[in-house]
């Protein structure tokens, strides 16, 4: 395993500079702290390691292995193509719920330990929009193709189009068109992405997310998980950090980014993951109660955690021989 001497050091210098502000620290959660963020030493962290947003196991196994064997970027990759893949999950790739014209679009991204990152927005006909997301990252010059110059893109490199739309979510679909009331749920079926972390035994580390986004949304919208900084961000001296919930909320807030600058500053991840939640909900007081954002994050030391809005965020770790899916801390009571 590497050495992290440097990078923890270089940690707690940071956490003793004092830019904390004291806003920020108001926010420092009160509540127990996560037993693998009170590890000073990084050589007893149990990395490699994997987090995701939701119940998760059998997608994080998949992950893991991957990342046991050094190949951190296809751990990832495969682990967020199992959960794509899936007609029962209606939130991510073959399956999930469409537009308000019946139409199923999807958007993912990746980042790597290098900080190269790739993107696809409002991709039509293909399940593995992470796939093509990492096509983008390593083989074009750019970070984001979106709509039918992603598609295109996608069928060149030899991805085949298919129906998205199962009939689950076709009959779901048909049902709410009776009223058309369109009504973002908390929490629906416990989940809505997937966001992946990694950490591998060199302490490199790389993250993922995909989506279907929110169903019945307008035709043309796109939500926080494609865009860098929002949906996802990985720092590879620091940490990375992934989000869940309303798009548009993370969005202007532009919350992954934000809890891994929130971790540079000295934050352990669930206490960076609460003050960006905190952030969200200072930006948006009137209407944060009806909504939901959650966030997990991993740092250097392989240190994890998780906190949001409202109750009911998950979030699964894997690690050796060990899974667990753990309770999020949230802002507002069950």
């Amino acid at each position: 395993m590497k050495d992290l001497s440097t990078d923890r050091r270089r940690f707690i210098k940071q956490a003793s500079m004092g830019t904390i502000a004291a806003s920020i620290a108001a926010c420092t959660p009160n509540t127990e702290v996560l037993q693998s963020e009170l590890t000073e030493d990084p050589k007893s962290s149990p990395i490699p390691l994997v987090i995701s947003t939701w119940p998760h196991i059998a997608d994080n196994q998949i992950a893991l292995l991957a990342v046991q064997e050094g190949r951190l970027l296809d751990g990832i990759e495969k682990g967020i193509n199992n959960v794509e893949n899936n007609p029962k999950d209606q939130s991510v790739g073959l399956g999930g719920r469409p537009d308000r014209s019946g139409i199923v679009t999807l958007d993912a991204c990746i980042m790597d330990r290098k900080h190269r990152a790739g993107s696809v927005c409002y991709l039509k006909d293909i399940k593995n929009p992470i796939s093509v997301a990492r096509l983008v990252m390593e083989e074009t010059p750019h970070v984001i193709l979106a709509g039918d110059g992603a598609l295109q893109f996608a069928l060149d490199k030899g991805f085949k189009k298919e129906n998205l739309l199962t009939d689950q979510s076709k009959s779901e679909y048909l049902e709410w068109l009776k009223t058309a009331e369109y009504k973002p749920q908390i929490n629906v079926e416990l989940h809505d992405t997937i966001g992946m972390l990694a950490i591998d035994e060199r302490g490199d580390i790389s993250g993922g997310c995909s989506t279907s986004g929110l169903g019945y949304k307008m035709q043309g919208r796109v939500g926080d998980s494609p865009i860098i900084g929002a949906g996802l961000f990985v720092d590879n001296e620091i940490g990375a950090a992934t989000a869940t919930g309303m798009g548009e909320l993370v969005l202007t807030t532009l919350g992954s980014f934000l809890t891994v600058e929130f971790m540079r500053q000295g934050m352990t991840p669930t206490e960076a993951c609460k003050a960006a939640v905190m952030r969200t909900i200072e930006k948006n007081k009137e209407t944060y109660k009806d909504m939901q954002v959650g966030y997990i994050a991993l740092d250097k030391f392989g240190r994890f955690g998780g906190y949001s809005i409202q109750p009911g965020f998950q979030y699964t770790v894997t690690y050796q021989d060990h899974n667990k899916v753990f309770d999020a801390q949230s802002y507002l009571p069950k």
